[in-house]
């Protein structure tokens, strides 16, 4: 077997290929390296002289590729941490931001401990601020709506994944189809990119849907602040 297929061997010509286009060549070469040869990445310390065989190399390589060409770490992984959680997403889904965290953080600011308040998530995508809530304060109940019935799947996947009953996934276009219902708090994460920004372009694998809104960004801010009284602004 050619020995520059040895893991420490792969790992630094796969290392050198990413730089040009990844921020971390060297995590996103592990993470691949790691689910290629189904192993914790500490392997990949521990065993550096171990070889690999052609075929699973190739596999590796073509992985290496996709990421290579800008193709998200997370829809190559197949899933993406978010709040403590790891949730499955693929390109029907926005992947989860780190910022977005702060909507889970302030949101549970507001909403007590052992409180029984209704939650409404509007275009929920994954689920991943919905599940948070939800799993931060399992005595409330949580609606999360999404006009994308491929994303709802994904957040029902998730949510059978995390083992969280207390949240309720429903079809529809923002509020429309939790009209006439009350809430105690309403959380959102709505597309927010103007139709001309060049962002738009370092996003092209993600649903377009889900991240522009019009030519200053606010539509979907317009249409879900039309529909309701606020009674409250924090």
């Amino acid at each position: 077997m050619n020995e520059s297929l040895t893991i420490d061997k792969v790992l630094e010509a796969a290392i050198k290929k990413l730089e040009p286009t990844s921020a971390s060549p060297r995590l996103d070469a592990e993470l691949l390296l790691s689910r290629v040869l189904d192993v914790e990445r500490s392997y990949l310390y521990a065993h550096p002289e171990n070889r690999m065989d052609p075929a699973t190399a190739e596999r590796f390589n073509m992985l290496l590729l996709r990421r290579a060409s800008g193709y998200p770490m997370a829809y190559i992984m197949g899933e993406k941490e978010f709040w403590s959680m790891t949730l499955t997403v693929n390109p029907k889904t926005l992947i989860p931001r780190p910022e977005t965290e702060i909507i889970v953080a302030n949101a549970l600011q507001r909403i007590p401990l052992h409180s029984e308040m209704e939650i409404l998530d509007l275009g929920t995508g994954t689920g991943a601020v919905g599940l948070a809530i939800a799993r931060e304060r399992p005595f409330c109940h949580v609606v999360a709506t999404d006009i994308s019935t491929d994303a709802l799947a994904v957040a029902q996947v998730n949510a059978r994944k995390l083992s969280v009953p207390n949240i309720e996934f429903v079809l529809g276009d923002w509020l429309a189809p939790v009209a006439g219902q009350k809430f105690d708090l309403i959380v959102s994460n709505p597309p927010y990119i103007a139709s001309d920004d060049p962002l738009l372009a370092d996003l092209e694998h993600e649903p377009i849907c889900a991240l522009e809104a019009g030519a200053d960004g606010l539509d979907a801010i317009r249409k879900i602040v039309g529909r309701f009284y606020i009674s409250r602004v924090f």
